[in-house]
């Protein structure tokens, strides 16, 4: 059987049987268009045709391009790969053929990118969204230094979640917390003047009220739910969600609030630490 019929087979069992949208269908179309373009200009018209060797080469050319068309990235070309493979996966299943040449023709590994950490600006929006430590509603006393120690530390959700109050008992005289990490990973991290601030209210006039509503034993966890329990790590992300979205700030997540700024100074860029939590850290 040609290619050509093979891909007219193809798209009609995406449109009929797989029912994907119409956009869908012609961004497959366009693909196998380029795919069906290449293989025609290395003769090869019949799917037994058709090897391996041609489809990881059609692959190389989509990330070169040439006259008529610019590279491609690297998420663009493992798109058309994934058609070309379903392409020929569906040959084989509809019996037009019993080789299936892209198999083993893995699209493109796409680059990871590094989380782009906010501005100091937007920051201070997301904490003032959180509350205020001069409030008198214990969640919100707990919500307002939850996010004060994210940013002042650098620390992750698990490692806040994960403190004790014993861990706390030395603030006051060492601003630094001892954060324990993935595979049980310690790492020494100075507290700023804010979130100690922040801390200090919650502790005294936020926590009790909240470990007072516990059923059973109380937790030693700092940071507690409205239950008296330890906050969970879903709930903390919760909570900078809802502030970042009252903040304008839908899309921020846990990593880009805890990554230093570009406007970090060196000890913040060493630690974690943000600008206005490091320069106005105890001496």
């Amino acid at each position: 059987m040609s290619v050509d019929s093979a891909v007219r087979g193809y798209l009609q069992y995406l449109t009929v049987e797989r029912g994907l949208a119409a956009n869908t269908v012609q961004s497959y179309q366009r693909d196998l268009r380029r795919y069906l373009d290449y293989l025609h200009g290395r003769g090869r018209r019949r799917l037994t045709d058709v090897t391996e060797l041609d489809v990881a080469e059609f692959r190389g050319a989509l990330h070169a391009g040439d006259d008529e068309h610019p590279p491609l990235a690297a998420g663009s070309v493992g798109r058309a790969v994934v058609a070309v493979r379903g392409l020929h996966a569906f040959a084989v299943k509809d019996g037009m053929t019993a080789q299936d040449p892209a198999r083993e023709v893995a699209p493109p590994t796409a680059a990871r990118r590094l989380p782009k950490a906010i501005g100091v600006a937007e920051v201070e929006r997301i904490l003032d969204a959180a509350g205020s430590a001069e409030d008198a509603e214990p969640r919100v006393l707990r919500d307002r230094a939850l996010l004060e120690f994210l940013y002042g530390t650098g620390a992750r959700i698990s490692e806040a979640t994960g403190l004790d109050v014993d861990d706390l008992d030395h603030l006051s005289t060492d601003p630094a917390v001892l954060l324990t990490g993935k595979g049980g990973k310690q790492r020494y991290v100075p507290v700023g003047r804010y979130a100690v601030r922040a801390l200090d209210a919650y502790l005294v006039r936020g926590r009790p009220a909240l470990a007072g509503k516990a059923v059973r034993k109380a937790s030693p966890a700092v940071f507690l739910n409205a239950r008296g329990g330890r906050l969970t790590r879903q709930g903390a992300w919760g909570i900078l969600r809802e502030a970042a979205a009252r903040a304008g700030q839908p899309d921020v997540s846990p990593t880009r609030c805890g990554t230093p700024s570009p406007r970090t100074c060196s000890t913040a860029a060493r630690t974690s630490a943000s600008c206005r939590s490091c320069s106005d850290m105890p001496r």
